[in-house]
């Protein structure tokens, strides 16, 4: 399989992890682009083309979320609910990269829409290793669904 060149939309407030998510991505061979954004109101603004994101050309829309369920101003959870109330955005693929392993975060987010939750590893190697999976997966292996209503 030839992986498809896809934006990433990444959503993570922390500067540190955001950091080293891309030099792990980096080290994964991400070629697809990747897009970042620090909360889930940014992220609305971003697939709704508002504020600085109004231009498809520098911010297309993404093949898959990859969002981080503790963020500030909106959460995980009520981005999810938003998005899946959208009907134009509602498929999009949304994948929680969260440290908590809590039952009840892991549930509620399947219970929301989320295509998949991923346990954030302890370490770098492991962390490369997870995203190569990732983006096996997501870019090279998952057909995404279209945008536009039935």
């Amino acid at each position: 399989m030839t992986m498809r060149q896809q934006t990433i939309l990444m959503v993570e407030d922390d500067p540190c992890d955001r950091k080293l998510a891309l030099r792990a991505f980096e080290k994964a061979n991400l070629k697809s682009p990747i897009q970042v954004v620090a909360d889930g109101i940014q992220a609305m603004h971003y697939l709704t083309g508002e504020a600085s994101y109004n231009d498809r050309a520098i911010y297309p829309l993404p093949a898959v979320i990859l969002m981080d369920i503790n963020t500030p101003l909106m959460n995980g959870f009520e981005f999810l609910e938003w998005l899946r109330a959208q009907p134009k955005l509602s498929r999009l693929p949304v994948v929680v990269f969260s440290s908590s392993e809590h039952p009840s975060d892991v549930n509620r987010a399947y219970e929301l829409g989320a295509n998949s939750f991923i346990l954030k590893p302890l370490g770098t190697e492991k962390l490369i290793a997870t995203f190569q999976a990732f983006i096996s997966y997501w870019l090279e292996f998952n057909v995404t669904p279209s945008l536009e209503t039935d």
